[in-house]
């Protein structure tokens, strides 16, 4: 799966699970404001990635996540490290 690939399942689950416009989804938008996060809506976050991409999503892994380009970068990583 491509980069582009991979950024545009993140978007298309955030904007259906979240239900926010596709607009408000820019790489540089805080993405706890963006989405109106909670702390039982990370948690939902997380088993979303998780079951969409096969990846492990570790806690302290997940808290440096400030800005959609963060949640692109750590998924692409781990997307990567998993094909290894």
């Amino acid at each position: 799966m491509t980069n582009e690939e991979i950024i545009s399942k993140i978007n298309q689950f955030l904007v259906e699970e979240f239900e926010v416009d596709g607009a408000t989804i820019t790489p540089d938008a805080p993405l706890k404001e963006t989405l109106e996060l909670d702390s039982l809506d990370y948690v939902d976050l997380v088993v979303i990635i998780e079951g969409n991409f096969g990846i492990k999503v570790k806690q302290e892994d997940f808290t440096g996540i400030l800005t959609f380009r963060n949640l692109y970068d750590y998924v692409i990583s781990k997307s990567a490290q998993s094909t290894l």
